[in-house]
């Protein structure tokens, strides 16, 4: 799970002389590294998704993924598998340089894919504690990024950036701490703002592991600490050496299952 959560507008000429103005090397240089991440081409995970209630009542899914980066372009398909209300139920993102990613949901249900549009960017994917832009990925542009301190956050050894929207309007969130790890330069804890500026969310990563090369987080949990329900995510299975077919990354594969 991605926090993101792409169109940058500076409405006013003030607001682009305030970027100047808060300008902060170290915290661009940080989040450039974490934009720089070694991406494995192709990835296939086997997941086990973990919904908790406020009262602790809690529902598992198990949901294979699919990543594939191609020409610095991401594209990402969640193909859930259990429980049989959700079977089938597949989900495919595809990202857009300077505009807000495509999406598709094929709903078993109804027998249908349809587009996911942009102004469905704050509703809760799939019951989890993810919106839909939580799964995209914010263009450095779209942030200013202010260095705070450096700290040790659940053993990792850690470095703060602030980052706070340029454009309010482009953002569910007024700002977003984020701890990023010296060691891999992976986000491992983040905190998100709502529009009145108090805590919503928690990201925890637990677990990064090194797969063939590449730094993977194999277990996480978002939390909104408002409602109380968590997400928890936990990466059984990965595999970053097969090469996967163009097809899987297509609404045809939504639509049937089949590549």
């Amino acid at each position: 799970m991605k926090l993101t959560f792409k169109t940058l507008t500076l409405a006013t000429a003030l607001a682009a002389g305030t970027l100047v103005a808060f300008a902060d090397a170290r915290g661009d240089e940080i989040m450039q590294r974490t934009h720089d991440v070694a991406k494995p081409d192709y990835s296939r995970s086997q997941v086990v998704m973990l919904l908790t209630d406020k009262n602790g009542s809690t529902e598992q899914r198990n949901v294979l993924q699919y990543g594939r980066n191609k020409n610095d372009i991401t594209s990402a398909v969640m193909d859930f598998r259990s429980p049989a209300n959700i079977k089938d139920t597949r989900f495919l993102q595809i990202e857009n340089k300077g505009a807000p990613d495509d999406k598709w949901i094929y709903l078993p249900a109804l027998k249908n894919t349809r587009r996911v549009n942009s102004s469905e960017g704050s509703k809760s994917f799939m019951g989890t504690d993810a919106t839909y832009d939580d799964l995209s990925t914010r263009e450095m542009e779209e942030d200013t990024h202010e260095f705070i301190k450096e700290e040790t956050k659940n053993g990792f050894n850690c470095e703060v950036v602030k980052n706070t929207p340029i454009d309010p309007k482009s953002s569910q969130y007024s700002y977003r701490m984020v701890w990023v790890d010296k060691a891999t330069d992976y986000p491992v804890y983040t905190e998100l703002f709502d529009k009145n500026g108090k805590l919503i969310k928690t990201l925890t990563v637990f677990k990064i592991e090194n797969v063939d090369g590449f730094n993977i987080p194999m277990e996480n949990k978002m939390e909104n600490v408002q409602t109380k329900h968590s997400t928890s995510i936990k990466v059984l299975k990965v595999d970053v050496k097969t090469v996967l077919p163009d097809k899987i990354f297509t609404q045809d594969f939504l639509n049937t299952g089949r590549f």
